[in-house]
């Protein structure tokens, strides 16, 4: 998949070292973050807050959204797709099939838009919560790992999983108590329940101090 949003900029991070500004809660950053931290890459990363984002990032990214990954020859890369293409370049990880692709496409763009309007009604003038919780949870059925593997990528976790399992997590904090007892979800919250307690997961969801102007940033990347 080609990298649809780069740009130069005349600035390069520092240490030689692709810089990442990202948030820790967002899904599209944390998926960002999980294919980098598996790839083996390192980067500096920037912890931010949305509701104050800083000029650094948004002179790269005008978009204001995380993450933006600014890597050391001046490109500049957006997309949360593409930051994890990015990181499995040239490693062992393989890449989804064109049949993963198009269901990480389905969660970007349906199932995004009616959690959105579940977990966010207010936001949208005559949304209706249930009825987007419904839309959601009739696509989230249709992405239960099946033939036997614990995972959409099979035996262990993998690009896809990574992919959409931030958003499922999403899906759930919006009403917990419903979702951990909602009937049609008893072969998702296993799937869930092993991702949220994945090691490597809660590795790239540790807390970092958000970022400030007189820091370089935090080293961030599996050591192993």
């Amino acid at each position: 998949m080609a990298m649809r949003h780069q740009r130069n900029c005349m600035t390069e991070p520092l240490a030689g070292l692709p810089c990442l500004y990202s948030f820790r809660r967002c899904p599209y950053a944390m998926r960002a973050r999980l294919a980098i931290w598996m790839s083996g890459r390192q980067v500096l990363l920037r912890e931010i807050l949305l509701r104050d984002k800083p000029t650094s990032m948004l002179a790269l990214s005008p978009k204001g959204t995380v993450p933006v990954l600014h890597l050391s020859d001046g490109r500049v890369i957006d997309e949360s797709l593409d930051v994890m293409f990015w990181a499995i370049e040239g490693t062992t990880i393989v890449p989804p099939s064109d049949e993963q692709r198009d269901l990480i496409s389905v969660f970007d763009d349906r199932f995004k838009f009616h959690l959105d309007r579940y977990k966010y009604a207010t936001r949208y003038a005559g949304a209706q919560a249930e009825e987007h919780r419904d839309a959601a949870l009739d696509i989230l059925l249709g992405s239960v790992p099946r033939d036997g593997h614990s995972w959409l990528s099979g035996d262990v976790p993998g690009f896809t999983d990574w992919a959409v399992l931030p958003f499922i997590r999403q899906f759930r904090i919006a009403d917990p108590d419903w979702f951990d007892n909602a009937n049609e979800l008893a072969s998702v919250r296993p799937w869930l329940n092993a991702f949220l307690n994945w090691d490597d997961f809660m590795s790239c969801l540790k807390k970092y101090p958000v970022w400030s102007l007189d820091q370089p940033g935090i080293l961030f990347g599996r050591s192993d």
